[in-house]
């Protein structure tokens, strides 16, 4: 049986990479996909001054342009597991395609369990796509940079999948990844092996490590929507056991506590940074 994961699930979980818009120079260009597979287009570039930058856990797979005029290259990078470095380059511009999350796109030469946590180049995993990277490298232009990926890839988007991962994909998310595995058994009919199986060859993560990170997420959409936002309040919607249960789960995954990072992206402006398109 098979079933199409990404039906319905984008509007629950934006996921989010928020090293990104703060070291981007001016603007973090950002542009919403018609293609349920795909979370959003993204495009900035990175000030002189930046320091390091983190890639976060988002559950996503980003394909990642690196627009330089001598060095142009693109990655095909997996969801990080914890906060780690990101390799992005003071002064270049990038544009990033990011993936619905749970969403493994069907042109990559990979199964899912090979992409998480890791990196890979481009025109290693996607075969005959040179003409088609090159473009996209090419042009400086988001909009049609957008164009040239949806030409090349949208026939070639959606990976087909189990239905038993399909509705745990969808469940979690509208949950805000504060579901447990029994709830998921008696939801989907399926024991906890089968699940954890399928869903693990269909995503390349368990279902468990996948609803952690879209908790997370699902904070950090609540902290950037919210602003003054209670940490004990939050904590207790999204079920953590206790505050201090979330702050340790927050830091590990973002890099940061909850009051550093709300300070942070109140005093660099975060929501002013993001121009939709």
């Amino acid at each position: 049986m098979s079933h199409d994961l990404v039906c319905g699930q984008s509007a629950v979980i934006q996921p989010e990479q928020p090293w990104f818009v703060l070291s981007a120079a001016h603007q973090y260009s950002l542009m919403a996909s018609r293609h349920p597979a795909i979370a959003h287009f993204y495009s900035f570039d990175v000030a002189h001054s930046a320091s390091l930058t983190l890639a976060i856990p988002d559950g996503c797979v980003d394909i990642v342009f690196d627009c330089d005029a001598v060095k142009p290259v693109a990655r095909v990078c997996g969801t990080t597991l914890e906060a780690r470095s990101a390799e992005l380059i003071r002064d270049h511009r990038y544009f990033g395609v990011r993936f619905a999350p749970g969403v493994v796109p069907d042109f990559l030469d990979l199964v899912a369990e090979e992409l998480t946590d890791r990196e890979f180049n481009f025109l290693d995993v996607v075969p005959d796509a040179r003409l088609a990277c090159e473009q996209i490298l090419r042009h400086s232009q988001f909009s049609r940079q957008i164009e040239l990926f949806n030409q090349h890839f949208t026939s070639r988007l959606v990976r087909k999948t189990s239905a038993v991962t399909g509705v745990s994909i969808q469940t979690i998310l509208r949950q805000k990844g504060n579901i447990r595995i029994e709830q998921l058994e008696s939801l989907t009919g399926y024991t906890c092996r089968t699940i954890q199986r399928q869903f693990r060859q269909d995503t390349g993560m368990s279902p468990k490590t996948f609803g952690r990170i879209m908790r997370c997420q699902a904070a950090l959409n609540s902290l950037h929507q919210q602003g003054a936002v209670s940490f004990s309040d939050l904590a207790l919607d999204l079920g953590f056991s206790d505050q201090s249960h979330f702050l340790r789960e927050f830091k590990k995954l973002v890099s940061t506590t909850p009051l550093d990072y709300q300070r942070r992206t109140l005093h660099e402006s975060y929501n002013g940074r993001i121009r939709h398109h």
